[in-house]
């Protein structure tokens, strides 16, 4: 499965992974997805907001155990961000037919569309529209870097964009949500430890910030004449890293947009993303607080006008505690210890679900730490480590 996923989307100057909504890369990872399913004897369905799944026994039974993640990916992303869960999906089913498992509840395989966000510059859309926590409006106003909006692309797609919306009646057929992930970051490595339990995700959003300045020639116009946005952007971003230092949080720049974007031009328009996450809300706020109150200071001193906009926002997300321990129960059984319960400052689509079904995470080690790049890494043995869990998990959840 990893073989025959690993070419898709793959960028062969970077090396790394441009699998967008709705692109033709997206379209043959949903065919893979389906592939999968048939070579299994399951049910492939694909819901009102496209995403998709593979059911075992039948989704009106209710009080069914669903597992997956996404197959889409950041600008030149990594291999295993996504992926990784679905495949092992997969693969904890295989080991499950093996054991000879009896399964008690139905199971689904799920793929949720758009969870990274990099074509419309909204994360998660598949499960935010499924759990009603992106309106159907706010939904078909969001448009690509071409102008061209969700229900366009979609259609190009060969989907029906008129049916998206809320999902009450699929979700309410769910008993509990279990998303296997690479981990971003090094805690697992650090603790020796190969796979581990998600508690929590932090807080997180998105803000764009507008710096307005004035068009000219950058050579004629004198310094002291200049209404330049890229002087107030710049030290935003600095003070976006002071912030967060205080904080004990991240904040980060790490998208940018300029008008009319010439070498020899004075901009009109520094258009910022920042994005913003800490282990409170409090942190959170403060944080944000402080670089809008940097951004407005510098602003006014360059004759810079500035808009900010909040683009996205995630409350913190803590996994129900009875889900969560039932992991931790089912997965310490004859260990050596505890399996170690991490939390994260990554978003899920997990994270967006837990407000409509019980849902819960594994991580898988990364031992560099890299995440959201082509050196995103997980060990084969790690990640045999991770489909064993899982197939522990769903056997002790939908087995009983």
């Amino acid at each position: 499965m990893w073989r025959d996923l690993a070419p898709i989307g793959r960028d062969k100057d970077t090396r790394g992974y441009r699998r967008f909504a709705w692109t033709p890369a997206d379209a043959d990872c949903r065919a893979w997805f389906k592939d999968q399913a048939e070579l299994r004897g399951l049910t492939y369905e694909l819901d009102r907001n496209g995403n998709q799944w593979a059911w075992l026994g039948d989704p009106a039974q209710g009080d069914a155990v669903v597992t997956g993640s996404h197959l889409d990916s950041v600008p030149d992303g990594g291999a295993f961000d996504g992926p990784l869960g679905v495949v092992s999906s997969f693969a904890a089913l295989d080991e499950l037919r093996r054991r000879g498992a009896q399964f008690t509840k139905p199971l689904a395989i799920t793929n949720f569309g758009d969870e990274e966000g990099a074509r419309f510059g909204l994360a998660c859309v598949g499960s935010r529209l499924a759990a009603g926590q992106l309106t159907v409006p706010a939904a078909r106003r969001l448009r690509d870097a071409d102008g061209v909006t969700l229900p366009e692309a979609m259609e190009k797609a060969g989907y029906d964009a008129t049916a998206i919306g809320p999902d009450p009646e699929r979700l309410a057929r769910i008993g509990a949500f279990v998303e296997l992930h690479v981990e971003q970051g090094r805690a697992l490595d650090l603790s020796g430890d190969p796979v581990g339990i998600a508690s929590a995700i932090w807080p997180h959003g998105r803000w764009r910030f507008d710096f307005r300045g004035e068009a000219n020639h950058a050579g004629t116009t004198r310094l002291v004449d200049r209404r330049d946005p890229m002087l107030p952007y710049a030290e935003t971003v600095l003070a976006a890293r002071r912030e967060a230092q205080l904080a004990h949080a991240v904040a980060t720049f790490g998208k940018i947009a300029v008008e009319p974007n010439g070498v020899n031009a004075i901009p009109s328009l520094v258009r910022g993303w920042l994005d913003s996450r800490a282990a409170d809300q409090e942190s959170l706020d403060q944080v944000v607080a402080g670089v809008e109150k940097a951004a407005r200071e510098h602003a006014e001193r360059h004759g810079v006008d500035l808009n900010v906009v909040r683009e996205s926002f995630t409350p913190v997300v803590e996994f129900e505690h009875a889900l969560r321990d039932e992991l931790g129960a089912i997965l310490g059984a004859g260990a050596e210890r505890p399996v170690p319960v991490l939390g994260t400052g990554a978003g899920h689509d997990a994270g967006i679900l837990s407000g409509s079904i019980p849902t819960a995470m594994l991580f898988v080690r990364n031992p560099t730490g890299v995440s959201h790049s082509p050196a995103e890494f997980a060990a084969e043995d790690d990640c045999v480590a991770g489909v064993l869990a899982l197939a522990d998990v769903l056997e002790g959840l939908a087995c009983r």
